[in-house]
């Protein structure tokens, strides 16, 4: 029998700044059911009649869906209400062709628990998917298909740095299992902070009120270049549908985690190894060093209050994590601290948190 495993079970994000209360981030799988609920869901429109448009709406999802998949994620979950029975777990999620050797990038939460993974493309064909690697402290998986070379449509990678509020966007994916939907809306923030599966946080995710629904997990955002700027993933919701607030984890962090799993399998996190909580007069307030760190072998202690990295003005814990995750374990950064009053300048080397 087919069990399915409850929306939002397998992420609950931290509150957001300037979320409303009682909201919960969950994260956009879709877990099947016998008789899938329709849902009809408003299309926010986009700018997109903008000057600046290279391509329209209709452009893009026209050279856009050929790449992007169906992810179908089934495993075993050895519970059953049936004695000697087992019982079998199904989520639906989207991913999108990174490269012509077949790998595809999806979420970490879409595979989560899987023992066999598939991939449906537009024109309606399957293929078996095989996980190569996947990290799920920035809940990024790269699959791999074994199919003709037709059939890889290739997506372009952009730079979700050049990104402003109010920048139109589209989302492609498979909301609820409706193949290849097509949504617009606009860039409404950007550095949030949202949570990975393990509950790291995951810094510069990008906020659109472009519609976004379970079954979207993993699908590409795309700037009107029609380049992949991020991976969507999140909504803010109080009802579990979309409610105009969405999340996807940048292309910046994209490139870089889905490099490192290509290369070594694996994804080597910045450490600082500080707990910081907020101050009333700025900066990151440190509540706490790990024994044995970069921060603790620089000489940062408990109770300063870091105000700049290399230069960089800390405004926020959240902004610090944001800044330490642009650098890699090994880097040497200086830290300027206010202690009793007064403000020193530290020297620190990051360490590494595996994946």
């Amino acid at each position: 029998m087919i069990r399915n495993r409850k929306i939002g079970a397998a992420l609950a994000a931290a509150a957001l700044a300037g979320g409303g209360a009682g909201a919960a981030a969950v994260a956009v799988t879709h877990h099947s059911h016998d008789q899938p609920a329709v849902v009809a869901v408003p299309v926010t429109p986009a700018s997109n009649t903008s000057s600046s448009s290279t391509l329209s709406v209709v452009q893009i999802a026209k050279q856009t869906i050929p790449g992007v998949v169906e992810v179908d994620a089934t495993g075993t979950s050895g519970q059953s209400p049936y004695p000697g029975g087992s019982s079998s777990t199904s989520a639906e999620g989207t991913g999108w062709v990174y490269d012509a050797q077949g790998h595809i990038v999806t979420n970490e939460h879409v595979i989560d628990g899987a023992g066999s993974v598939s991939v449906k493309f537009s024109d309606g064909s399957t293929a078996k998917a095989t996980v190569v690697a996947k990290d799920t402290s920035s809940d990024i998986a790269v699959l791999k298909v074994d199919v003709p070379a037709s059939k890889l449509h290739v997506l372009p990678v952009g730079d979700s740095g050049a990104l402003a509020v109010g920048d139109g966007v589209v989302a492609i994916g498979n909301p609820y299992g409706l193949d290849n939907s097509v949504t617009t809306g606009i860039v409404s923030a950007l550095d949030r902070e949202i949570s990975a599966p393990d509950g790291t946080p995951i810094e510069g995710a990008i906020q659109t009120d472009a519609a976004i629904n379970h079954g979207n997990s993993g699908g590409p955002l795309l700037n009107l270049d029609g380049q992949v700027v991020g991976i969507t993933s999140q909504i803010q919701s109080d009802s579990g549908v979309n409610d105009g607030i969405g999340f996807a984890i940048p292309s910046s962090t994209v490139k870089s985690v889905v490099e490192q799993l290509l290369t070594t399998g694996t994804v080597a996190h910045p450490l600082l190894g500080v707990r910081v909580g907020t101050t009333s007069n700025g900066g990151a307030s440190v509540t706490s060093v790990e024994s044995g760190s970069g921060a603790a072998k620089g000489g940062v202690k408990a109770g300063d209050v870091i105000t700049s990295v290399n230069g960089t003005a800390v405004t926020s814990p959240e902004q610090l994590r944001a800044i330490i995750s642009a650098y890699k374990p090994g880097d040497t950064l200086t830290l300027e601290v206010r202690r009793s009053g007064s403000t020193q300048t530290l020297t620190v080397t990051l360490g590494s948190r595996s994946s």
